[in-house]
């Protein structure tokens, strides 16, 4: 994709990895829209950059996900690239009593609304390229946040899906396959010694120039390249027993 003169909609644009690519969009001339659940942290952005524009929207609720797609078809028809960015990561255990209620949770939020969104903004003529935010846990799974580490490897299987099946539309579908970064995902503190969001942005956007289409940091880096048996061992590393 072309890295400048593109309008964007990045959803979860106000924090982590969401913020990250918002100002980096925003300092590369593009035009962005991000939308996202709370309204204190969208102020927080439109105050800092103008140019921006903000919308609230509870991507866990159909119709909302539905009058997002409304809005922009007539508020901002000329779209081209869309950013599947919002995620939310749960630390839990199958043993919790509240265990499937934020299963379903993270299911919501990590895979039916990209799945929807997709499906929806795919009908824009203007769009050229879709983003899908993975992890390198698509890879090899975390115990700790067993059905974070799943949707992640079904975002992962499904994209590949949609950049065969778009290539007749000519919609690029590019893979954003983050490691762990110092965000606040999962909970404050969690990711304090991960490394900074502005590295693994900085060398996105070099493999966006570079053209790559599954773009990687770190531990992501490895785990993409990695065979069978080193996944095996990477997940033994990750998940010791106890």
């Amino acid at each position: 994709m072309k890295i400048s003169n593109n309008k964007i909609l990045i959803t979860g644009g106000a924090s982590g990895i969401g913020l990250g690519l918002t100002e980096r969009f925003v300092k590369e001339k593009n035009m962005v829209i991000i939308c996202g659940r709370r309204e204190s942290l969208l102020r927080e952005i439109s105050n800092k950059f103008p140019t921006v524009v903000t919308r609230r929207c509870d991507l866990s609720v159909a119709k909302e996900r539905e009058d997002l797609y409304k809005w922009v078809s007539e508020q901002h028809a000329d779209l081209n690239v869309l950013i599947n960015n919002a995620g939310i990561q749960q630390w839990m255990s199958v043993s919790d009593g509240n265990f499937f209620q934020r299963a379903k949770d993270e299911i919501a939020i990590n895979i039916e609304a990209p799945v929807h969104l997709t499906s929806l903004f795919t009908k824009l003529k203007s769009l050229e390229t879709i983003i899908n935010v993975t992890s390198g846990l698509s890879f090899a799974p975390l115990a700790k946040v067993p059905v974070y580490s799943a949707t992640k490897a079904f975002f992962h299987s499904f994209t590949l899906s949609l950049r065969h099946v778009l290539k007749s539309k000519n919609i690029e579908v590019i893979e954003l396959i983050p490691p762990a970064l110092n965000t606040d995902l999962g909970g404050k503190g969690l990711h304090d010694q991960a490394p900074p969001v502005k590295a693994f942005i900085d060398a996105v956007f070099e493999q966006l120039q570079q053209g790559k289409m599954e773009l990687t940091f770190g531990f992501s880096e490895t785990m993409i390249q990695a065979g069978p048996e080193e996944l095996r061992k990477a997940f033994a590393r990750m998940n010791p027993a106890k």
